[in-house]
């Protein structure tokens, strides 16, 4: 596939080229300390968002806890049945 582009005229003056350079160090630096800053807020805010949760439920009454631990049972009751594939490849 060929896009039909102009052709680059790359300036062969030294310092055009030097210039240039450093003009691209500095904007792939600013993209990365962003990404970084962007990293670095997501990270605090979801330490933020775990901290005032475990906060929450430690300072709950306790009889909120229990009502809902009574609720929600560990075992699930149910029927199950088995399908034999005997012709069929098991897909998983």
């Amino acid at each position: 596939m060929h896009l039909p582009l102009p052709p680059r005229r790359r300036s062969r003056h030294p310092l055009v080229r030097a210039l240039s350079l450093l003009l691209g160090l500095i904007l792939a630096g600013l993209l990365l300390m962003f990404g970084l800053l962007v990293a670095a807020a997501l990270m605090i805010g979801a330490a933020l968002s775990l901290a005032v949760r475990r906060w929450k439920r430690r300072h709950a009454p306790a009889n909120v806890a229990r009502t809902q631990s009574a609720r929600q049972p560990d075992v699930l009751e149910g029927e199950f049945v088995v399908i034999s594939q005997r012709n069929r490849p098991v897909a998983h």
